[in-house]
């Protein structure tokens, strides 16, 4: 089944935080627990490791929630990129991946987007009725030089979901990239076809890798290969597109959601990259108070419809 799961992006308990669990949401996302927190205390531990994160962990279950997903990631570039250093990166992520399986945080969202991670060249966009949304425009970069895992996650009870390069194409600012074409995922599949080697089903970059993206869900949701979905929409192509309301986009969300169900995919989902409302704030661009709102009723309804 699906299982709404949306993103704490405070650092600690917040209004939005309230929000959300009046509105039904009892699990979690989170980030890595960095400087910000209340961990001081146990520096120089770093945010990966068990005491900090153990600590994040409580203070969310405190609030109401259950941390199922970490999206977030150590420093990885060198790994990434393959560059010396790249094995001290490896012990880190591998550090990570078994203190989430001590303490039950089943779904690791990571990417492999070295350097520039998810690039947008506008987060005010004028959307339906002037509702501000984020966009990319390949041509705004066009002329910018170029500047062991999973055995370890099957051990720890974790399944790694690898999100997809976002946007979807190569190279960005210079930099190649992989993780942009259902055959990229099938290959990332077949070096590894443990059950732990899995994706993020970010619907807005996927979308823009298939005419069908309903089949790819049932593809890939069959396989048993998504542990995790981002739900939103995008208008475009990879190289010029702008984030949508999840009712206005090209795509059909509800088959989508019929084809997670049918498809018989147990994940969490949270909703992705909202419009600013009038009036509405956003402590991250593409993440407003009232924008995520809207989503999460929108997908909360199409579910009861389908189920």
């Amino acid at each position: 089944m699906l299982r709404l799961a949306e993103i704490l992006l405070e650092p600690r308990p917040a209004t939005t935080w309230t929000q959300l669990r009046q509105l039904g949401i009892d699990e979690a996302t989170g980030v890595l627990p960095r400087a910000n927190v209340d961990w001081r205390a146990h520096a120089p531990e770093q945010p990966w490791e068990h005491g900090p994160l153990a600590l994040y962990q409580q203070q969310i279950e405190d609030a109401g929630f259950r941390l199922t997903v970490l999206e977030d990631n150590p420093p990885m570039d060198r790994l990434r990129l393959g560059l010396p250093g790249r094995n001290e990166e490896l012990a880190t992520v591998l550090e990570l991946i078994r203190v989430m399986g001590k303490l039950g945080v089943e779904v690791w969202c990571y990417n492999w987007m070295p350097v520039v991670s998810w690039s947008r060249t506008s987060v005010a966009r004028q959307g339906r009725a002037g509702a501000e949304v984020t966009a990319f425009d390949a041509s705004v970069w066009a002329n910018v030089k170029e500047p062991r895992a999973v055995p370890a996650a099957e051990e720890a009870g974790v399944k790694l979901a690898l999100h997809p390069d976002d946007p979807p194409l190569s190279p960005v600012r210079g930099i190649g990239r992989i993780i942009r074409t259902i055959e990229a995922y099938d290959r990332v599949f077949e070096l590894q076809p443990s059950p732990a080697n899995g994706m993020t089903f970010c619907q807005g970059n996927i979308t823009m890798m298939t005419d069908d993206l309903p089949a790819a869900i049932t593809r890939f949701g069959e396989a048993g290969r998504i542990h995790f979905v981002h739900f939103r929409d995008v208008r475009g192509t990879p190289e010029s597109f702008a984030e949508t309301f999840v009712d206005e986009g090209p795509t059909d969300m509800a088959a989508c959601i019929r084809a997670y169900l049918d498809a018989g995919v147990d994940a969490p989902l949270r909703s992705d990259h909202s419009p600013t409302l009038a009036g509405d704030t956003a402590l991250v661009p593409g993440y407003p108070t009232l924008g995520r709102l809207h989503a999460i009723g929108y997908v909360q309804g199409l579910i009861a419809a389908c189920v």
